[in-house]
């Protein structure tokens, strides 16, 4: 059996939360506390969106942050992509003792909607636009788990 030290174990048993950040709507998804899933939590309007970080941090272990990063097709910016270099420093400013590294998200909406139309959800749900971005937020976030674990 290994032992950890309890700093260690602490950093083990901690979530990480990606943010698909929009302008009207931001979605958010999270891991298990082993950081073994990653799970839909919430769509948070956006003018919400910290006071919503606040409140769930104030109850959950969290260690970082994931935030997709909106790029074209040739990887340059897209009209979005200065709001979220604004939130995420916004996020630092907010949360300085927390990491926060920006992925890619280039294809996570289409992910989100075939995902839904292939796993049965109704035509209705797929309309419901709360519903592709907790989805596009896990993508977004079980993509750096399986980046990380690769590292």
């Amino acid at each position: 059996m290994i032992r950890l030290s309890s700093e260690a174990e602490i950093l083990i048993n901690m979530r990480v939360l990606a943010i698909d950040f929009g302008l009207k709507r931001t979605g958010l998804a999270v891991t298990d506390p082993a950081r073994i899933i990653a799970s839909a939590l919430d769509t948070v309007p956006s003018a919400e969106l910290m006071a919503y970080l606040k409140r769930y941090l104030a109850k959950e272990a969290v260690e970082g942050f994931v935030v997709g990063l909106p790029c074209n097709l040739d990887g340059s910016q897209t009209d979005i992509t200065p709001n979220v270099v604004l939130f995420v420093a916004a996020l630092k400013e907010t949360f300085p003792k927390m990491w926060v590294e920006t992925v890619d998200e280039r294809f996570t909406s289409t992910i989100a909607q075939r995902t839904m139309l292939q796993s049965g959800i109704g035509k209705m749900a797929r309309r419901n636009k709360g519903t592709v971005d907790r989805i596009s937020a896990t993508i977004i976030l079980q993509g750096w788990m399986d980046k990380s674990r690769g590292r």
